[in-house]
């Protein structure tokens, strides 16, 4: 089968428009990637360049100054940032991305989703810009995540893996120690609530909700489950493993008795930090981004804590998901040369340690000291532990799909767990070995 006939099968096995992504952005590619990171823009007048950024990447501070900062290295030329939702976002890139007309220049992607349009020609490279924007600075998972046939199609923006956020005060009333197992920590998320020791009506032990997919599936990690993984060229599915089941039913110990969010809204989910803050809950898992929408007064009063997610055995690390957000150049953009300029903007040192300051390990990471506050000093061995989803482009179909979002509600639900886990691992298996 030929190469170009396999990216478009990947695209139309996401959605029916998804094909037209494919041939466009396909076709178009080659106007793009020939062009030098040097290239002379000067007698460039009157363009925009148009940058999508994700909701909750990038801060308000590190928005205004790369609007400011090309503004000034590109008289005449401006910069607009249009923050996009993460809900719907694979059906939302693959109509845009398609269009020579309606193409955002630069495009934030989930490190999850990045394959999905690089395969299929939906960027360009930058390749050109790579020793320009840090070089081996740069994360290089998320560069290794970025290549496809050779080629670079995207650079890492930032990076973040969960850890455990608690409230130290709560878990000394209720005279729980503090966790330091999986084990320990559904038996304290479960304890704490029926301590309930300010009681306050509604309290809950822990956040945990099944849209927050990255959540849960960190707890999963943790307790030595994956999703699947390659063998001889062939994914495996590994939902059905013991170690896998395990956690899931550690997981569904929490969903019952430990939570009452386990079936939050999206909406909600969005801005769970609210609920800590209010005193309605006293565990999170979250990342440094979390850490600093945690309320100055309770940093202050000594009352919060902060610790990697504990393992399997006493004084073990668990891994957790390396979330994160890459971006590209679009193929179909309107000002490529403009594009590459604000790159180089948003690999700046001020602005990299602005994304560092959000609670982020910057895609730059000699930056990453910027970082402030309890979380950073956990980062590292957060980020050390961590692991991704699987790396293929199908995986993109799979969270296009909400399959991981269904299953998860199922296990929230209390639906038998081993019943759910095969016949979800069925699902992986045919769609990540899909050719």
């Amino acid at each position: 089968m030929s190469q170009h006939t396999t990216r478009r099968r990947l695209i139309a096995l996401a959605t029916a428009s998804a094909l037209s992504l494919g041939l466009a952005a396909c076709g178009n590619s080659s106007s793009t990637s020939g062009s030098s990171a040097s290239s002379d823009t000067s007698s460039i007048t009157g363009k925009t360049v148009r940058v999508w950024f994700m909701e909750g990447s990038i801060s308000d501070d590190a928005i205004a100054y790369l609007e400011k900062t090309f503004a000034e290295q590109n008289p005449g030329n401006t910069l607009k940032v249009e923050i996009q939702p993460w809900d719907g976002i694979v059906s939302k890139l693959q109509t845009s991305l398609a269009s020579k007309s309606e193409s955002p220049d630069l495009v934030e992607t989930g490190n999850t989703q990045t394959a999905v349009f690089a395969s299929v020609g939906a960027f360009a490279p930058v390749d050109d810009l790579y020793n320009k924007v840090g070089g081996d600075k740069l994360i290089q998972s998320f560069i290794d995540a970025g290549r496809w046939d050779n080629q670079l199609y995207a650079l890492p923006l930032y990076a973040g893996a969960r850890g455990i956020i608690y409230r130290k005060d709560l878990f000394e009333k209720a005279n729980i120690a503090v966790p330091k197992t999986l084990d320990e920590l559904a038996d304290a998320a479960v304890a704490l609530g029926k301590a309930n020791p300010d009681g306050v009506e509604g309290f809950s032990g822990m956040y945990l909700s099944a849209v927050d997919i990255h959540g849960v599936e960190s707890l999963m990690f943790a307790g030595d489950g994956d999703y699947a993984t390659l063998s001889n060229g062939k994914w495996q599915e590994k939902l059905t493993d013991p170690n896998t089941v395990a956690s899931l039913e550690r997981i569904q110990k929490i969903f019952k008795d430990g939570t009452a969010y386990a079936m939050d809204s999206s909406a909600s989910q969005k801005n769970f930090q609210k609920y800590f803050n209010e005193n309605k809950v006293g565990i999170l898992v979250g990342t440094g981004s979390v850490a600093k929408k945690i309320d100055k007064e309770l940093w202050d009063a000594g009352k919060v804590g902060v610790m990697p997610i504990p393992g399997l055995k006493e004084g073990s690390v668990g891994k957790t998901f390396a979330g994160g957000s890459s971006i590209s150049l679009a193929a179909n953009a309107q000002n490529p040369e403009l594009a590459k300029k604000a790159l180089e903007v948003i690999f700046s040192e001020d602005f990299q340690k602005m994304v560092a300051k959000s609670g982020w390990t910057p895609g730059n990471t000699q930056y990453g000291s910027a970082s402030e506050g309890a979380f950073a000093d956990i980062s590292t061995t957060v980020i050390e532990n961590s692991k991704l989803t699987p790396n293929t482009p199908q995986w993109g179909v799979v969270a296009g799909d909400n399959v991981i979002r269904d299953f998860f509600t199922e296990i929230a639900q209390g639906k038998d767990v081993k019943t759910v886990a095969k016949e979800t691992g069925t699902k992986l298996d045919a769609t990540l070995n899909q050719q």
